[in-house]
């Protein structure tokens, strides 16, 4: 037997790999594919199934394109409706897999459909929980996803969810090893750890929402207080992987088509297209295209373009370094971003040699921060509410980048105003869409908070997260 996590940081997403006896099972698969065939070829072995915990909202599965590629079979959790071929386990039902076996457990309340896969082994010991969005390490799935789609409140998902987690996890022996599908840095769950592999017992122990002696009602207040919007790219991801969606394939031919100047050009005039600039902040601000936006590959991608472009629809072209045309292409169809139209050949430098108009964005050193910050200018902070309320600069407001289009009345028009956020990254793309929405007077503040903490700017006194 064999198990290989495959965690994406930039989704905090983990695909699992799971091989025995020439026969291979993939859980939660990414949706670029062809990975996870090369590597059954590898062992000599063939994809049977395709497990999916539940339909995922945060990015888009590549269930489809594996099974038209493989034959294999993709199984649902019970209740799961879907517009292509697929089976639909019932709960307790048993999967044999070479000399090993894999249990669907129904597990509602992150979604209806939501299943939890026990494998064990060749001598029918339980193993490992391939747990999905029910379980994290240090969390719980979020109950409020679902609503719309299940006429269920959140309180009543939440109850699900405890009922699920205290019949069919936590009655798991303690050194059951729990393979969950989502890491820190998901918007799946409010607070998760940082580890990627846990156990039953561990989790026992140190997560909130399995405390012993909690009741029903105390779960359901702790599980749903202190839930942000989701982001709006959700539902939308949700409908692909449920009704399906193009091959991988099919959108990469197109997304990495070269462009010159002039056919970016004539292409963004004649299909609004959002430009797209991927770079890094560093050489975003020196120069780009004017009204483009800036979300760097360096950073938190997937889940910020998700967060900030409504639409997965939209038309977008990208500048790209060289030779990450494919790569942004790729991150981009995770999240169910699949119009790409092409990319600049020669990126900025071909723009600028072709005599094409060229933006630049002011950008200065906390240091220098220090120096203005008694001439009453305007500050804003971008970070998310979290790190706001844990410690900020003194009497400067909190306008979350994830909801930066809210806030666009508090930005002034007539003077220059700065904005930072905790390390340089989301204050450059807040800057490239104000400046997009026609604020040039934003300046950004290189090196975020964690540079202003070096200097005297007068700051509150930190708050740990964990006791807000």
């Amino acid at each position: 037997m064999n198990i290989e996590q495959i965690y994406t940081g930039c989704l905090a997403q983990g695909a699992y790999y799971i091989e025995s006896n020439g026969e291979v099972a993939i859980i939660d698969p990414l949706r670029e594919v062809q990975p996870y065939i090369d590597r059954a070829e590898k062992d000599g072995a063939k994809i049977k199934y395709i497990f999916e915990t539940h339909f995922h909202a945060d990015f888009v599965s590549g269930h489809v394109t594996l099974a038209e590629k493989t034959g294999a079979t993709i199984v649902f959790g019970p209740t799961a409706k879907t517009n292509f071929d697929s089976y639909v386990a019932k709960d307790g039902e048993v999967f044999n897999l070479g000399n090993i076996t894999i249990t669907a457990l129904h597990t509602p309340g992150h979604t209806m459909e939501s299943v939890s896969y026990l494998l064990k082994d060749k001598n029918g010991k339980d193993y490992a929980l391939f747990s999905g969005d029910t379980l994290f390490l240090g969390d719980v799935g979020r109950p409020d996803l679902a609503q719309k789609a299940t006429s269920m409140t959140q309180d009543e998902l939440a109850g699900l969810l405890y009922d699920s987690l205290r019949t069919k996890i936590m009655t798991l022996a303690d050194d059951v090893i729990v393979y969950p599908a989502h890491g820190a840095g998901s918007a799946c769950g409010k607070n998760l750890s940082k580890e990627t592999v846990g156990t039953i017992g561990e989790q026992k122990k140190t997560n909130y929402a399995l405390r012993a002696n909690m009741t029903k009602e105390e779960f359901i207040k702790e599980v749903t207080d202190g839930l942000l919007p989701p982001p709006q790219y959700f539902p939308l991801n949700v409908q692909m992987n449920k009704e399906g969606y193009d091959s991988i394939d099919t959108v990469l031919k197109k997304g990495t088509t070269a462009l010159s100047p002039e056919e970016f050009e004539k292409i963004a005039n004649d299909t609004d297209a959002l430009i797209l600039d991927v770079r890094h902040q560093s050489e975003f601000i020196k120069g780009f295209i004017p009204r483009s936006i800036f979300i760097g590959l360096d950073g938190g991608f997937a889940p910020w373009v998700g967060a900030l472009i409504k639409d997965v629809q939209q038309p977008i072209l990208l500048v790209t370094p060289e030779g990450k045309e494919e790569e942004t292409v790729t991150r981009l169809s995770r999240v169910g971003f699949d119009n790409t139209l092409g990319y600049l050949k020669g990126g900025v430098n071909a723009w600028k040699k072709a005599g094409k108009e060229i933006d630049t964005l002011e950008s200065i050193s906390a240091k220098t921060l220090e120096t203005k910050i008694d001439d009453e200018i305007a500050v804003f902070d971008v970070r998310k509410p979290g790190e706001y309320a844990s410690e900020h600069i003194v009497d400067v407001p909190n306008t979350p980048l994830d909801f930066i289009n809210d806030y666009l009345s508090e930005f002034p028009k007539n003077k220059e105003f700065y904005v930072h956020c905790a390390g340089g990254y989301r204050s450059v793309i807040a800057a490239s869409i104000l400046k997009a929405r026609g604020y040039h007077n934003v300046i950004d503040v290189a090196g975020g908070y964690d540079a202003i903490k070096e200097t005297s700017i007068n700051r509150t006194e930190y708050v740990c997260p964990s006791t807000l």
